[in-house]
């Protein structure tokens, strides 16, 4: 089951690469003129999404060396970068809105946390569990997120959300076994794939709000 999942995960993945215009593809600066304000905000998606992955990855390396103490200040800053990332969407679509978010990216992490202490100990039951709740959050959030926005379509949020977690998956089994040749490949992907992610994101709040950026 899981197998089917992540590879389900993978080829979505890159259908959406392929369907995504290329700037967002190769995490490079929108062809169009860009006034300040919209760069500012590329930017601070960008910043913000990065630091997603970074602390999550710090969690699940620290965990898997057994150092608690490092894992535990990881996991305070992945809920500081949440916090943040709802936060960035208040001036446009107000607190309420930013709340309803940081609640759906905690559900996020709760189930990338789950796939990896069931990776850890090797817990196929909960690994296949994990995904499940991974792929059906990818899809809350690309509800939320699409009807917030009309240039955030559904089905083109719920591809690159659901290659998102299947990074993340990716990620845990390298660690799980020590394959750290893998971990930086995969790294390097998630990388590029979150400034995929927060450049459409970015995009679509400068598409929508014109006349604030």
């Amino acid at each position: 089951m899981l197998g089917n999942i992540f590879k389900t995960m993978l080829a979505v993945s890159a259908m959406v690469v392929m369907a995504v215009p290329p700037s967002y593809a190769h995490g490079k600066a929108m062809t169009m003129k860009e006034t300040p304000k919209a760069v500012e905000l590329r930017q601070v998606e960008r910043d913000l999404w990065i630091g997603h992955i970074f602390w999550v990855r710090n969690v699940a390396l620290a965990t898997k060396s057994g150092d608690m103490k490092a894992a535990k200040t990881a996991e305070q800053n992945v809920v500081k970068n949440a916090r943040a990332i709802a936060d960035a969407v208040i001036p446009v679509y107000g607190k309420p809105a930013a709340d309803k978010l940081f609640g759906l990216l905690a559900g996020h992490y709760g189930a990338i946390k789950e796939y990896m202490y069931a990776a850890y100990a090797a817990d196929k039951a909960g690994k296949d569990a994990a995904v499940i709740k991974i792929t059906a959050n990818a899809a809350d959030i690309a509800s939320f997120l699409g009807s917030a926005n009309p240039n955030w379509p559904k089905e083109t949020l719920v591809g690159l959300l659901s290659a998102h977690g299947g990074h993340h998956i990716a990620q845990i089994e390298a660690f799980a076994k020590g394959d750290y040749d893998t971990e930086a490949e995969t790294w390097d992907a998630m990388k590029d794939h979150m400034y995929m992610i927060a450049d459409a994101l970015a995009a679509g709040i400068v598409k929508q709000f014109p006349k604030k950026f």
